[in-house]
């Protein structure tokens, strides 16, 4: 792991705030192995050892859980080689080079994206064994026959695949039949727009307003926030992860959310893992 400075370490273990981090500096009540620590110094978390008034401090990784509004236009990547514009603009720099996106929204796809630095977490919510369940709204070009949306049920071998595609759901947002509700657990690449184009309808607009049971909930396009701790939860118990009070926890000092978070009671998730 790359040094990070003493203020920071000490925040991330949980000692204090940087602002008063740095006042126990100051006081030189901060050691470094064998040195009192000056403002500005910079530690190794896995290699070096730090203390407060001798007390060595536990340094725990701390572990972000973000829910994003992702606008139309915004690339899901950490960086872009051409320059566009990416979901981690949307962040506070001091969360930039900590989460990563979990999956991939295309560009013109918007709705409900997860981001985190809890790497067992995310691998397991792509990993398609888990059967993590999507919904989405789709507006398409003209109205969708009743046949074409039993067929998306019924499954659909797209082009260049062997196995079967199939929706969990499929069916009418509006009397245009144009919109659409759709829930599955594939998470193959740009599938609701590849299933559609090839029943012969161009996605005009697509919405993904659930990821594993998470929904917006009022987060506007480009807004974010924390995870609250029973979503945190919710997330560990249908990827049979074993989960710890602390995840979930929002560490001192992390970067406001561009929506104030807000308390809210115990709200049953869709948590309901396909069999």
């Amino acid at each position: 792991m790359s040094k990070i400075r003493i203020n920071k370490f000490l925040s991330m273990a949980g000692v204090a705030s940087r602002r008063k981090a740095d006042e126990l500096i100051k006081a030189g009540r901060i050691r470094i192995n064998d040195r009192i620590a000056v403002p500005g110094d910079k530690v190794d978390p896995v290699k070096d050892k730090v203390f407060v008034d001798d007390q060595e401090v536990t340094y725990t990784p701390a572990y972000y859980y973000i829910l994003l509004n992702k606008p139309k236009d915004v690339i899901t990547t950490r960086s872009d080689e051409k320059g566009r514009k990416t979901v981690m603009d949307l962040l506070p720099e001091e969360l930039r080079n900590i989460v990563f996106p979990v999956g991939r929204l295309d560009r013109n796809t918007t709705g409900v994206l997860l981001l985190t630095n809890d790497g067992e977490l995310a691998n397991r919510l792509i990993h398609p064994s888990y059967n993590i369940p999507k919904e989405y709204i789709a507006t398409l070009d003209k109205p969708v026959t009743k046949k074409d949306l039993i067929k998306l049920v019924e499954g659909i071998k797209l082009k260049g695949e062997e196995e079967i595609t199939t929706v969990d759901e499929a069916r009418y947002e509006d009397e245009s039949r144009k919109v659409i509700y759709l829930r599955l657990h594939s998470g193959k690449n740009r599938v609701i727009r590849r299933l559609f184009d090839q029943l012969g309808y161009k996605v005009k607009k697509l919405n993904r307003i659930s990821f594993a049971g998470l929904k917006r909930q009022g987060l506007k396009p480009g807004q974010w926030r924390y995870l609250y701790k029973r979503e945190v939860r919710h997330l560990y118990n249908i990827t049979g992860l074993k989960w710890h009070p602390s995840r979930g926890e929002i560490p001192p000092d992390a970067p406001k959310p561009n929506r104030p978070q807000k308390f809210q009671k115990n709200r049953k998730l869709s948590s309901k893992k396909a069999s």
